[in-house]
């Protein structure tokens, strides 16, 4: 991915981002850079914390990266899939019903969320909702579209 733009966060917007993903996640950000990186050709944007790509926007909303999910371990907004799900996850497939073993009964239909495995709790994806959290475990049905999963661009990327 070719770099567009890259600058610091003023500290205005590192408390406003901060607060964002402590809210929505329940997590602290911890680092002492920020900074903002756009790319060529893409609608993803980066925040670098201490050089590691930790948080992204999607369709303009923050939320942790894979990477920042697997290093800050999200609370809230999280869905947990069966091992027969996994490999399909990590290759960026959407996710079905009957791979779901929990969700946060927090999540509403259109909210981020980060896609975990069930035996180590990894985080193998982020995705947005297509139901709420307390409608995902069943039989059939997509109800989470894959935005940014382990190896793609995103993923990839390094500061």
């Amino acid at each position: 991915m070719q770099v567009k733009s890259r600058h610091h966060l003023r500290s205005d917007a590192v408390s406003e981002l901060e607060s964002a993903i402590s809210e929505k996640l329940g997590v602290e950000l911890e680092g002492s850079t920020y900074e903002h990186v756009e790319f060529e050709a893409t609608s993803w944007e980066v925040v670098l914390i201490d050089g590691e790509p930790r948080v992204a926007s999607f369709d303009g909303e923050p939320f942790l990266t894979v990477r920042g999910a697997n290093a800050y371990g999200p609370e809230r907004a999280v869905v947990t899939v069966d091992a027969g799900a996994v490999s399909f996850v990590s290759n960026g497939a959407d996710v079905m019903r009957p791979g779901i073993t929990d969700a946060d009964e927090g999540i509403e239909s259109g909210d981020l969320v980060a896609i975990a495995e069930e035996t180590h709790g990894k985080v193998l994806a982020i995705g947005r909702a297509r139901v709420a959290g307390g409608e995902m475990v069943g039989e059939e049905g997509k109800v989470v579209d894959s935005l940014h999963h382990v190896g793609d661009e995103l993923y990839e990327f390094t500061g």
